[in-house]
């Protein structure tokens, strides 16, 4: 711990699983640092400040109801957010300025959907970082996005999804980032302006690693003419179960201790995405049809309609006799440093791909909406160290996959070059590794406020 440098940070994490445990895991490194850390949250998927004594917590009201934080239009919720909390955030902003016995704020750190936050800075002068917590490469795509709907590609067009994006390359038109929501205008209204808020801030804080996105990164320079700092994983430097809205079922590791070294195939869809009852029984058939063992998160709410496990059939566990055990939510990192664990099944949101690549365990990608569909591509097509299920979910495939992934050189030489990807990241951290030189221009830079 070095010595507390007088300065304080206000970090606004957006209230959702993905933004909320990067931003935490930001803040943990900076305390370790010296700085006095201080998070405005939303009464929506509020974190849990006693895990965090060394933090000051100010919620603010964001006028959701239960409903509207549970709407599957995730557009929508942002919209209202947006809308909403400029004056709820303004004032708790001016308070904590006002507060004379507290160190002086050097600096906001938003997440980047924040936009309206760029104003709120600017009124009270002080400096705005934006904290990105998707790939640099999904974020170029977002970028791009008004560009891509002048030439056509969006909105995207069933008949065309094969066909290459040159703008964009490796992506084709099915890669392209894309949320479903009743008002399309809305969804490109609000990136037209987190581009234009990032653009605007003071530096652009990214959760990923210069070796592997070199090309990005170097782009990402050009399009944001602000200081990068690509100091991630930043789950190397802290774990994410503190920051988990869900409570994690710590059974799977016993059960996890009785497999097979690499032979477990880790199954969990992230903390939004919802499938049909029909795809969530391929699922479960094209799981107990590849006879490989599996730990598989059932997140209640995963299924439309249901409430947890109701649509598997009867005796379908039993009928595994100790094949698979399911969770309703899983202590991710743990599971994916257990010996057992030989693949993971993701929906390819940034925090599982990067702890995926951190400890060396290829993926079969089966990306939802948004910066997964980017993530999937490049995994699978650039890095190479997994497969993509990118059609219907149908349990033959599924249980192809699987094989493929798990019992065959293909998935061998997969687990080979991922294994090398980890070697790399082991270094990122060291004195000299270019994240830890990163971040060091990054306190640098905040102290120079």
């Amino acid at each position: 711990m070095e010595q507390r440098k007088g300065r304080q940070i206000v970090f606004f994490p957006l209230p959702l699983q993905g933004h909320i445990t990067p931003m935490l895991q930001l803040a943990n490194i900076l305390y370790t640092k010296g700085f006095s850390i201080t998070i405005i949250h939303t009464h929506f998927n509020s974190p849990k400040p006693s895990n965090y004594p060394h933090f000051t917590f100010h919620s603010i009201p964001d006028a959701l109801s239960e409903s509207d934080g549970l709407n599957s239009d995730l557009v929508a919720v942002l919209y209202h957010l947006n809308t909403n909390l400029v004056k709820p955030f303004h004032d708790c902003l001016a308070r904590l300025l006002s507060e004379d016995h507290k160190d002086p704020i050097a600096c906001l750190i938003t997440d980047a959907m924040w936009q309206f936050t760029q104003a709120v800075a600017n009124k009270h002068n002080v400096p705005r970082i934006v904290l990105r917590t998707t790939s640099i490469c999904s974020f170029l795509a977002f970028a791009a996005l008004d560009l891509l709907r002048e030439r056509g590609y969006m909105p995207l067009k069933d008949s065309e999804l094969e066909t290459p994006v040159p703008e964009l390359p490796p992506l084709r038109v099915q890669d392209l980032p894309e949320i479903k929501t009743s008002d399309l205008e809305h969804f490109y209204g609000l990136l037209a302006n987190v581009i234009k808020e990032t653009k605007a801030s003071a530096g652009l804080i990214w959760n990923s690693y210069e070796e592997l996105e070199q090309d990005a990164l170097a782009t990402s320079r050009q399009v944001f003419r602000i200081p990068n700092f690509v100091i991630g994983p930043l789950n190397m430097y802290f774990p994410a179960a503190s920051s988990s809205l869900l409570s994690q079922d710590k059974s799977c590791m016993s059960w996890l201790d009785k497999q097979a070294p690499n032979s477990v195939l880790y199954v969990s869809f992230g903390s939004i995405a919802a499938v049909s009852e029909t795809e969530f029984l391929e699922i479960a058939w094209g799981l107990a049809n590849s006879n490989q063992p599996f730990l598989w998160v059932v997140r209640p709410g995963l299924v439309r309609g249901s409430e947890w496990l109701e649509p598997l059939p009867s005796g379908f566990m039993e009928m595994l006799g100790g094949r698979g055990h399911i969770v309703k939510w899983a202590p991710q990192q743990e599971v994916l440093t257990h010996p057992a664990t030989g693949g993971f099944w993701t929906h390819c949101g940034w925090n599982s791909t990067l702890e995926c690549l951190c400890e060396g365990v290829p993926m079969i990608c089966q990306p939802s909406f948004g910066d997964q569909r980017v993530n999937a591509r490049y995994i699978s097509h650039v890095w190479r160290v997994g497969l993509h299920l990118e059609y219907k979910l149908e349990r033959v495939e599924i249980g192809r996959a699987i094989k493929r992934l798990m019992a065959e050189k293909e998935g061998e030489e997969m687990r080979n070059r991922i294994r090398v990807l980890r070697e790399k990241t082991n270094s990122l951290l060291n004195q000299t590794g270019s994240s830890s030189q990163s971040l060091e221009k990054l306190v640098t830079y905040i102290l120079s406020f």
